[in-house]
């Protein structure tokens, strides 16, 4: 039981993990059809907003949790009004100006600050299953995934902007007919997008090696859960996230972290096929 009580934990823990990945770029992708090649590096620039806020003396959970979404969100806003929004419709073109994003984010940190890896102290300690231990911090991983989906669903179902960015979205230009500018709402929900990155990566860093290149560690399973995941932002990305973290986890604990990752991307290959459109493309069509 004791074993058991753990191996749920983890795979509580790695589903919670892909939320926090995934949601980011299922608000840019989903919403905007924008391929973001730079979400993994958004990621990166909120985990060393942590780790350079933490150094230099900011209160260690404002460094993880409330700094990395601001300025992250702040260069997702910058980048938006001077480069991705010449590029709307232009699919290959986004793709290959997020790239070229990608890569100058990654040549600048390392310029900055070297290619070695950093870390963040765990804000936490630990906590007992049976005779096994746990990290308490898997818990604020938890507890910050829920949050971070509740709140954006709350945030498009229940106030007027989630309604006005669902409608330009699905209608631009009737939306520009009722006085929307959708220039605004574009800017705004990319912005968003990133500053979603930005959280994930401050509340990642103490768990994982922060350095210029992490961002390739997380963007192929992003890629991969939304897919799966299907059009619908909230309802696909929980859905996706609990299938493939939990094969993930359940494989990884069996065998290694690699087989395990093949396991997760085998089981994405097999829902696709089935289901092109997702899983929300072909259940749960009229959800979030």
């Amino acid at each position: 039981m004791d074993l058991a009580g753990l191996l749920a934990f983890n795979v509580l823990t790695g589903i919670a993990t892909l939320i926090l990945i995934t949601l980011g770029l299922g608000v840019i992708y989903g919403m905007m059809r924008i391929i973001n090649l730079a979400h993994g590096e958004f990621m990166m620039l909120g985990a060393y907003t942590a780790v350079m806020a933490s150094g230099a003396g900011v209160n260690i959970w404002i460094a993880m949790l409330v700094l990395p979404p601001l300025v992250v969100g702040l260069i997702g806003l910058i980048l938006e009004r001077t480069v991705i929004r010449f590029l709307y419709g232009r699919m290959m073109d986004t793709m290959l100006a997020t790239w070229g994003i990608s890569l100058g984010l990654i040549g600048l940190i390392t310029t900055l600050y070297g290619n070695v890896v950093r870390g963040v102290s765990t804000p936490v300690g630990s906590f007992d299953i049976g005779r096994y231990g746990a990290s308490l911090y898997s818990l604020v991983i938890l507890v910050t995934a829920l949050s971070a989906l509740a709140a954006m669903f709350l945030l498009l179902r229940f106030t007027k902007f989630g309604l006005i960015l669902r409608a330009t979205m699905q209608n631009p230009r009737m939306a520009a007919a009722l006085g929307v500018q959708p220039s605004r709402i574009y800017m705004a929900t990319f912005a968003l997008g990133a500053a979603l990155a930005g959280l994930a990566g401050g509340v990642l860093a103490p768990i994982s090696g922060v350095s210029p290149a992490m961002g390739a560690a997380y963007i192929a399973r992003a890629f991969i859960t939304v897919l799966g995941g299907g059009p619908a932002i909230i309802t696909g990305t929980g859905l996706a996230s609990t299938l493939f973290g939990a094969i993930n986890e359940l494989v990884s604990f069996k065998t290694t972290p690699v087989i395990g990752d093949v396991a997760l991307l085998t089981a994405a290959i097999l829902l696709i096929r089935v289901l092109p459109q997702g899983i929300t493309g072909r259940y749960l069509r009229r959800s979030l």
